[in-house]
């Protein structure tokens, strides 16, 4: 996620890639960033530029808590932008103490190439400018929304872990249609393009899913027969299951 953004925010033309710098923990990624971006790449903390207005944190949240003293020490007086997965606005400010200000947000992978969703949550009231700048980075990965922070790990386990809920039933068509005997490759091919045809046409279309599914489902056919063995398994019940079993460890990486 913090190559997308970095790519977002230069494609957008919000910053040079001069003005942004990075530094990362004890493996290549920072250095893979700023090969492919042409940012900064710092080994040591201590040698970011002091001139920062803004702090991205992009790491797993057992990294965040072992992170370098002097990251806290650049952060006074400056704004936090935080994508770290279930650390609450409340742990960040004790974290960095003296920020100017805190924002948790969660984007999703689909933001790579400009069609993610991100709910962000500040630890107070922007103003124009901060609103404007905020929603500027995040924009770039896609649509964004300013919510209530317990939102945040509600869209964590709805948007933030929904496209591997949707990687994994579109492998399970593609697996399906091994069963019935197509070939590897048309299987895989037959399940990816049916399901980009599905969300391209979802998006354009003035219709909610069910009444698309609905004009897909003629009475008595082979679409029915199909939704009836997902209604039998209580496949809406089991969704939910799943977003509630994410929401539950959203939470708990809070603690």
């Amino acid at each position: 996620m913090a190559s997308a953004i970095v790519k977002g925010i230069l494609d957008k033309n919000l910053c040079l890639p001069r003005d942004i710098s990075c530094c990362a923990g004890n493996d290549e990624t920072g250095k893979i960033l700023a090969k492919k971006t042409g940012i900064e790449f710092y080994d040591n903390a201590n040698n970011l530029p002091l001139e920062t207005e803004l702090l991205i944190l992009a790491c797993k949240p057992q990294q965040l808590d072992n992170i370098d003293p002097a990251i806290i020490r650049l952060a006074q007086g400056k704004t936090i932008l935080s994508i770290v997965a279930g650390k609450q606005v409340a742990t960040l400010k004790e974290m960095f103490k003296g920020a100017r200000l805190v924002i948790r947000s969660m984007p999703n992978t689909p933001g790579s190439i400009g069609e993610g969703f991100t709910g962000y949550s500040p630890s107070q009231k922007l103003g124009p400018e901060d609103k404007s700048v905020i929603e500027g980075i995040l924009g770039s990965l896609g649509d964004v929304l300013e919510m209530p922070e317990p939102w945040i790990d509600l869209v964590t386990a709805i948007s933030g872990s929904g496209p591997a809920y949707f990687f994994e039933f579109t492998a399970a068509l593609a697996e399906a249609g091994k069963q019935l005997g197509f070939p590897d490759e048309i299987a895989d091919r037959l399940a990816r393009r049916t399901f980009i045809g599905a969300a391209k046409l979802l998006e354009q279309s003035e219709e909610d899913p069910v009444a698309l599914r609905i004009a897909v489902t003629s009475p008595g056919g082979t679409t029915q027969a199909a939704l009836e063995t997902f209604e039998a398994a209580n496949l809406r019940k089991l969704v939910a299951k799943a977003a509630t079993a994410a929401h539950t460890r959203s939470l708990e990486l809070s603690k």
